[in-house]
């Protein structure tokens, strides 16, 4: 009996563990602080980040959960998963420049998978041990915003990796409105491409 009941208290405090490691998961999470970001029409220049109530007047629900609160959106049901347009996809917080559509490629999974990003610094990865596992998150490199995960089993011949993001995280800017939405920078990409 006293074996049972030994059992039982180590079930439970497993139990317990687990549901509070949980709690910490969930939507109603604090979202982690950032003490700065950089909006798209000052790059150089750091700012305060906005605060949460600020973040949740911008973004839907669902950006908020994904970006401030490192949730994850459904697989083959997001906005970007089969987008084929040439353009970069943007930072929905701070509008920093993450990836291009020329490094876009569909990797089966249901997220938005990227080969690199549009330029070093602009993402920062970290290590994610959540849920077991043990996985490199990837944020945004002004916002300090979750994007998604970085895996090595991207194509080979692009080196290898597998950005998988969030399209809650994103925002997809077409090649043709790259120059009105100030980042002609990038349009000599797609011009290369022709």
């Amino acid at each position: 009996m006293l074996i049972v009941c030994a059992v039982v208290f180590v079930a439970l405090i497993g139990v317990i563990l687990f549901l509070n490691r949980a709690r910490g998961q969930t939507t109603n999470a604090a979202p982690t602080a950032s003490t700065s970001m950089t909006t798209q029409s000052s790059n150089d220049q750091t700012s305060n980040k906005p605060s949460a109530d600020d973040l949740k007047k911008k973004l839907t629900p669902e950006q908020y959960r994904v970006t401030q609160q490192c949730g994850t959106e459904p697989p083959f049901r997001n906005e970007y998963w089969n987008n084929h347009k040439p353009g970069i996809y943007v930072d929905v917080v701070s509008g920093e420049p993450l990836f291009t559509s020329l490094d876009k490629f569909d990797s089966g999974s249901g997220w938005p998978s990227f080969t690199k990003p549009i330029e070093n610094g602009h993402v920062s990865e970290k290590s994610d041990r959540a849920f077991g596992m043990e996985r490199t998150e990837v944020r945004g490199g002004k916002s300090d915003s979750h994007l998604g995960h970085v895996f090595d089993d991207g194509p080979a011949d692009k080196g290898g990796l597998r950005y998988c993001i969030n399209s809650a995280s994103l925002r997809f800017i077409p090649v043709e409105k790259l120059k009105e939405e100030g980042y002609e920078r990038f349009l000599p990409l797609f011009e290369k491409k022709k």
